[in-house]
């Protein structure tokens, strides 16, 4: 029995593995293709439109793994039971539960990989896959530190502290360098904002001209301020669910709890998150009944179409979910769980029938 057990593991793993890697391959030329729209603005080549797909790969991958576990499984165990092997199985005493409790131990290593993937690896390989991709097009000095975002224009040096999600820019610091590398102008905002056509507005200015002998300081109360600088390359530092870990996104929720903001879509993403390797596990009970009282004659073509036609299903159900609790302020927790929960009391129900 231990045998057959791993048999089974063994192989809707390396079928859910195999399909991934077809996912994968596919999704990414896909956003080469898309990618390619952009080749040649400011340095962006065809050297790091390849690094920014090979960072991204990860989270995709994180994704992909449901959708990869319904597939495989509807692939491997499909064509089980067409070569009758199920049934043999089942002639020596094996019963349906013990066919999807195999079914699920295989589900138990692909949720392994996709946390080891999705929390250690592809956080990183986000954010630095997006400050490649940024930076190349806009050819801008960048970095973010401890002390906020440095940015470089000409002989203009740039920190700002905060960037906001509604676009404004808070505590902002620009030092200006004459041409022997002598500060000349050192200027604070407490506030920008974008007024479009690389155009911002500071507000509550306090300005200092560094001369040879002394210092002249005055304040402003607001005054335009022409610079390169658009928010889609400050975007980078705005903070991403997709760029933070489980971890970091508890303590970020927290944090903007704490300061009174907004944070249901973080909290969506922090539940969607924990729910996902449930995900797995409903996708592979979903395909159970499929594959275990499937008629012998059904081809690959066949299954395939289910299987998209499933994952399809359920991914527009679980974005409608998402949407109408974030719209209407329903609680993220049961809004993340909801669709999962739906759809595998449904496989449960149809494994019930399967004799």
């Amino acid at each position: 029995m231990n045998v057959l057990t791993g048999y089974i593991i063994k192989e809707v793993v390396k079928g859910s593995l195999v399909t991934v890697l077809l996912l994968l391959t596919l999704f990414n030329l896909f956003t080469f293709s898309d990618e390619l729209k952009d080749l040649g603005k400011g340095s962006y080549g065809l050297k790091e439109i390849l690094m920014y797909l090979a960072l991204t790969s990860p989270r995709v991958f994180y994704e992909l793994i449901p959708s990869a576990a319904l597939l495989g499984s509807l692939f491997v165990v499909g064509s089980m039971a067409n070569n009758r092997e199920i049934i043999a199985m089942r002639s020596i005493g094996l019963s349906v539960f013990w066919v999807i409790r195999s079914i699920m131990l295989a589900g138990l290593v692909l949720v392994v990989i996709s946390l080891v993937v999705g929390e250690f690896v592809a956080p990183a390989a986000e954010r630095t896959a997006q400050l490649i991709r940024t930076t190349a097009q806009n050819q801008k000095v960048v970095m973010h530190s401890r002390y906020g975002m440095w940015l470089r224009e000409g002989n203009d040096f740039i920190n700002v502290r905060q960037i906001h999600d509604d676009g404004y820019l808070g505590d902002i610091s620009i030092y200006h360098l004459g041409d022997e590398g002598r500060l000349d102008v050192m200027k604070h905002a407490e506030t920008a904002r974008y007024l479009g056509q690389r155009q911002w507005r500071l507000e509550n200015i306090r300005w200092s001209e560094v001369a040879s002998r002394q210092v002249f300081a005055d304040t402003l109360a607001e005054q335009n301020w022409n610079t390169s600088i658009d928010p889609d390359l400050l975007s980078i530092v705005v903070v991403n669910p997709d760029n933070l870990s489980l971890y970091d996104l508890f303590m970020y929720i927290d944090f903007l709890k704490e300061n009174n903001q907004k944070s249901q879509s973080f909290e969506l993403a922090f539940w969607s998150r924990l729910v996902n390797p449930f995900v797995t596990f409903v996708m592979l009970m979903v395909s159970a009944p499929f594959v275990i009282g499937i008629r012998r004659g059904i081809g690959t073509g066949g299954r395939m179409m289910i299987g998209i036609i499933i994952g399809m299903t359920f991914n527009i159900f679980d974005k409608i979910a998402g949407h109408l609790g974030l719209v209407y302020g329903f609680n993220p927790m049961l809004m993340a769980i909801l669709p999962s929960l739906v759809v595998f009391c449904a496989a449960l129900f149809a494994v019930s029938k399967v004799r």
